[in-house]
């Protein structure tokens, strides 16, 4: 950080290493540059000022939020004049230029920046030049902001004569960027400038040239001062224009991003309606309770335990979305902050993980596109790292694989060049769109059929793999050299490392260097836990830190492509944003897919949940990690804290409690101290103080950042494993490997991190890395970041970053989320259940409420199944729930409904839902809850109570052969059998009921009316599932129409023979007047 030397006259030697400030003030009292650091501007990150008075520059006289002088002028002249935190106007402040607004304050005259700022467009930030080195003397100027680039004694222009015989000393403009940078880089030749020297008939060649010894250094530093300065280009131009006027120091130190709030005309209504919703609940509840059904009191009473959970479930899931808000990014900012012109990138590196199991469930192309997608991002090539693991250790997966590195040589620099999106083949040459759209090249269309048929190529060749791989030979397979192939057994090989790319060898057709490509397969031996895919991504986690170490990692499914290349430069506008990204343990995209019809029947899309849910828990301490598409800080996975934030000073004495203090000052007491007592505590300070020479700025080459933990090496081993390659990697928080380490060496560290042993006494699943006891590691993981303070952020791009295939036929999303219903379920058996653990920690309450949520909503299935069987019941036995409604409560049951239905439309309406979406949610959640949520509960009883383990199915992935081709496939799994039974109960019951009323006559219908009600509203949320099990055929499978009609009918024979429709006295004889024995 560049010095503030306040206006003040610069001394010094270089042989002795000292620098000195010598006061030009009327007490000549002398601060170090480590007084002068204070508070940083909320802003632009940089320090704020030190007035003349020794005090902090201070923009808003009402909250003191502190913000610098530059960034101040700049919110008064283009920007809302408003202190950003109290929103109260700027009021001018001495020193700066008048705006508009200022003529009614009152004030004492400022003549010399009475008027606006020149060559505004040219200049950014520029103030006039009429300042001196002795401007702390005009007493209508403050000096606060000024900073000497080199010794002065000339004044805006450099006089090479004088210069090149050393009798004078150059003094630039007192030009303030706010953050101790000056420079007359800009300054046009046409300039007036109106010098006020003291003496201005003295020669300057009597002042001599001192400080000469410094002049080379100093000039670098001023050099490397006006390098930031420059303009440099956006990205995306095609000409030579710059941005509009604006140079780096001005928009690149602008935040990488900002929060968008929802509007106070759509969130207050929606917040008043859920406060006003829960006090129906408690008036609903408050009558249900004191009105019990007497005949039937087994069913009132059922009844009442099921609405009582529903209600504590809706508190858990409603109140977490308080606070949505949504997030807007400045790619250009980004740029022009870490990718100046003509320099090196600055952009910090980023790991990306892809994980694969089965290559016959895990199509090998659908794993090569989004390699593929990766290794052609719009991000610095030696800057990407890609790591693929084979949990499988599949020979398919491996040759696919080279394959795609092969033919990422022609794909690459061809997306590059033309701009392609998305950069993944498969999904680029199928999607019907213009493909001309924007294309200027004169060989696009001649190279894009060249391409069109190199991709088919490649697919072909992907092809013969996979009908190779499907008769496997009976010694294995073996390489081209004539080994075997290490992973012929799945369960018992060894760990193997291969860099595709990444060498120097290996460039595209261009000539250009390609990002890194690496296959990685741990090793496996029996009697090993394996930790299935959360031991995967740890032993990627401890590669990727041996061979590349990036700072950030990214991990998506083998099924998600990139589908905008720009993905990684999102996810740094929060991780690099230097004011706010300090605490961002990761950054979680949203889920998008290919391949879903249009209907998207069983709500794969989960729109409710990644567009209100997510917005939701992003405006409280960040959304849950959902297993893909998330960029993570490497040092939160380490384990360790977030970094704490700095107290302010209080404002109040020590003596008594803050609230009873009563010796808190306003600022304008503070003010009104007298300046006698400001000279005594001048004077007993020291007069001066020396300063080493290093305390200038030294521009960007700067040692990396390297973290000193409070452990020792044994206990960080014991901590990390035993390697000391990696574990002197997890000190160094900039990334990087050693350059002195052969690339042998790296290889043979790396194989030592991914064996089975390595783990064994160590903290990894426990509290480093991907963490261990669920099938769903990716709740438990971002929870313990969580826990550690740290916060996440929910990026949603126009352009989805991610998109994936999701399993769109019936019985593959009912095992989808019968996995994440077990998962859920095994965290709440664990130590890590958010009930009870993490208190103490940086966990905020509401976020709390989310994570119980996603653990406890599997038990909903047992009341959910019960509460969907209770209108059969009512209609076969002729008794319902509610005794004779009054009209207190008709009017409580509208109210609730109502309140229901306005806070779903009010959700919809800020979260960007639409109606079918939030109706397709509604639906599967009692498909899933009736189904997957019942059987995942009873599979984690039995695993955590009983060990008896049930084994995880990959769900197979869409297939290629018809549009919607799987969505009509049936599989048979007995998670179809529940849901079935409810739907035929509930029709048998309808029919039974409307049978019964008619019989009965026209009284019987009213009584008929709620429990008709209660029951087709269990047929219209279970009418999805009765369109998969017909599928396209419209027919049912015999197996499930067997075991339904069993299932039915011994349920309807029970109740029938427990409560059958006459009465226990028998039968009411009546006289009907009619003589029978009349002939």
């Amino acid at each position: 950080m560049a010095m503030n030397t306040g206006g003040r006259l610069v001394a010094g030697s270089h042989n002795r290493n000292e620098f000195i400030l010598i006061n030009a003030d009327e007490i000549g009292r002398i601060k170090s540059v480590h007084e002068l650091s204070g508070q940083t501007c909320q802003i632009c990150g940089d320090e704020l000022e030190i007035t003349v008075d020794g005090e902090l520059f201070v923009a808003c006289n009402e909250c003191a939020f502190p913000v610098c002088r530059t960034c101040y002028e700049y919110e008064r002249r283009e920007g809302s004049q408003c202190c950003p935190q109290c929103k109260t106007r700027y009021k001018r402040i001495k020193g700066s230029p008048r705006v508009e607004g200022d003529e009614d304050e009152d004030g004492a005259d400022d003549l010399e920046h009475e008027f606006h700022y020149e060559n505004v467009d040219a200049l950014g930030f520029l103030r006039g030049a009429g300042a001196t080195a002795s401007s702390s003397m005009n007493p209508g100027h403050n000096s606060s902001s000024q900073t000497l680039d080199i010794p002065l004694l000339t004044y805006g222009e450099e006089d090479f004569e004088e210069a090149d015989n050393k009798n004078a000393i150059i003094v630039p403009p007192p030009v303030s960027h706010g953050n101790g940078i000056q420079s007359s880089t800009f300054i046009g030749e046409n300039m007036a400038t109106n010098p006020r020297p003291m003496v201005p008939e003295k020669d300057t060649a009597l002042y001599g040239y001192g400080s000469v010894a410094w002049k080379d250094r100093m000039e670098d530093w001023k050099k490397r001062q006006n390098e930031k300065l420059q303009m440099v280009k956006h990205q995306g131009n095609d000409g030579d224009e710059y941005d509009p006027g604006l140079p780096m120091m001005d928009e690149g130190r602008q935040p990488l991003s900002r929060k968008l709030p929802i509007s106070s005309s759509r969130i207050n209504p929606y917040r008043m309606i859920i406060i006003l919703r829960l006090v129906i609940l408690g008036l609903f509840f408050h009558y249900r309770i004191l009105n019990p059904v007497h005949d039937a009191f087994g069913l009132w009473l059922t009844s009442v335990i099921c609405e009582i959970w529903f209600g504590v479930s809706w508190i858990l899931d409603q109140f977490p979305k308080w606070y949505p808000i949504e997030r807007e990014t400045y790619l250009d900012r980004l740029s022009l902050r870490y990718e100046k012109e003509g320099q090196p990138s600055e952009l910090v590196d980023i790991d990306v993980f892809v994980s694969t199991v089965d290559p016959m469930k895990e199509p090998p192309l659908i794993t090569a596109n989004t390699v593929l997608s990766i290794l052609a991002a719009d991000y610095p090539v030696e800057k990407v790292s890609c790591y693929v693991s084979d949990d499988g250790a599949a020979m398919l997966t491996f040759e696919a694989l080279s394959e795609t590195s092969e033919f990422a040589r022609k794909w690459v620099p061809f997306c590059k060049k033309f701009n392609i999106e998305p950069r993944a083949p498969e999904w680029y040459f199928c999607h019907k769109m213009d493909y001309l759209k924007n294309k200027v090249h004169p060989a696009f269309v001649r190279e894009r059929r060249a391409m069109k048929r190199e991709y088919d190529e490649f697919k072909v060749r992907i092809n013969q793999l996979v009908a190779t791989a499907e008769k496997v030979p009976e010694d294995g397979w073996t390489m081209q050299d004539g080994t075997s192939w290490p992973g012929n057994n799945v369960r018992d090989h060894p760990g193997m490392i291969q860099v595709f790319l990444g060498n120097d060898g290996f460039r595209d057709i261009e000539g250009n260097m390609l990002p890194r490509l690496v296959y990685v397969s741990r090793e496996k031996r029996p009697g090993f836990e394996h930790h299935k895919k959360a031991g995967a991504m740890n032993a990627l986690i401890r590669v990727s830190a041996i061979l590349s170490n990036a700072p950030y990692l990214l991990n998506v499914d083998c099924d998600h492509y990139m589908n905008n290349s720009k993905a990684l430069r999102e996810a740094m506008c929060f991780m690099m944003d230097p004011t706010s990204g300090k605490k961002v343990c990761y950054v979680q995209f949203p889920q998008r897919f290919d391949g879903i019809d249009r209907h998207d029947r069983y709500s794969n899309r989960n729109v409710v949940f990644f567009d209100i849910n997510m917005k939701g828990l992003d405006g409280l301490q960040g959304p849950i990690y959902v297993g893909t598409g998330c960029v993570f800080r490497r040092q939160a996975l380490y384990g360790y804290n977030a970094p704490s934030k700095k107290k302010l000073p209080s404002k109040t004495c020590n003596c008594l409690p803050k609230w009873l203090c009563c010796c808190c000052r306003t600022r304008k007491n503070k003010k009104g101290k007298s300046k006698n007592e400001n000279r005594k505590s001048k004077h007993r300070e020291a007069s001066k103080q020396i300063h080493a020479l290093e305390t200038i700025e030294e521009g960007p080459e700067e040692p990396k950042a390297v973290f000193v933990p409070p452990l020792s090496q044994e206990k960080l081993e014991k901590r990390f494993g035993q390697s000391p390659v990696f574990v002197a990697s997890t000190l160094v928080l900039d990334g990087g490997v050693p350059k002195t380490i052969s690339s042998t060496t790296l290889l043979k560290e790396a194989i030592h991190v991914i064996s089975c042993g390595y783990e064994d006494k160590t903290e990894w699943g426990k509290e480093i890395g991907w963490i261990y006891g669920s099938v769903t590691e990716d709740i438990l993981t971002g929870f313990k970041m969580h826990c550690h303070g740290w916060r996440s952020v929910y990026c949603t791009p126009k352009t989805p970053a991610f998109k994936g295939s999701a399993p769109i036929n019936l019985s593959d999303r009912l095992h989808q989320v019968l996995r994440w219903a077990l998962g859920s379920v095994e965290i709440f058996l664990s130590r890590y259940c958010p009930i009870w653990y993490g208190y103490g920690g940086g966990l905020k309450w509401l976020e709390r409420f989310s994570y119980i949520n996603s653990v406890v909503y599997p038990w909903t299935s047992i009341p959910l199944l019960v509460y969907c069987t209770l209108p059969a019941i009512c209609l076969l036995t002729g008794k319902f729930i509610v005794p004779e409604i009054s009209n207190y409560a008709s009017i409580v049951f509208m109210a609730l409904f109502m309140s229901i239905a306005v806070t779903s439309i009010l959700e919809m309406q800020w979260g960007g839902v639409g109606l079918d979406d939030w109706w397709r949610n509604e639906q599967f959640w009692v498909i899933g809850g009736v189904s997957s949520h019942l059987f995942a509960l009873f599979q984690g009883l039995l695993k955590v109570l009983a060990g008896v383990n049930t084994n995880f199915t990959v769900t197979s992935k869409a297939g290629d052969d018809g549009e919607f081709s799987e969505l009509y496939i049936f599989k048979w799994t007995s998670l179809l059998i529940p849901p079935t039974t409810l739907l035929i109960l509930n029709v048998v019951g309808v029919v039974v009921g409307v049978a019964d009323a008619i019989n009965n006559g026209y009284d019987s219908w009213g009584p008929l009316f709620g429990k008709l009600f209660f029951a087709i509203w269990v047929i219209m949320h279970l009418y999805p599932f009765l369109k998969g099990l017909s599928g396209k055929q419209e027919r049912v499978p015999t197996v499930i129409i067997i075991w339904s009609i069993l299932l039915a009918s011994i349920l309807t024979l029970v109740w029938v023979r427990i409560n059958p429709f006459v009465l226990r006295d028998g039968p009411v004889l009546e006289i009907c007047g009619l003589n029978c024995n009349d002939k």
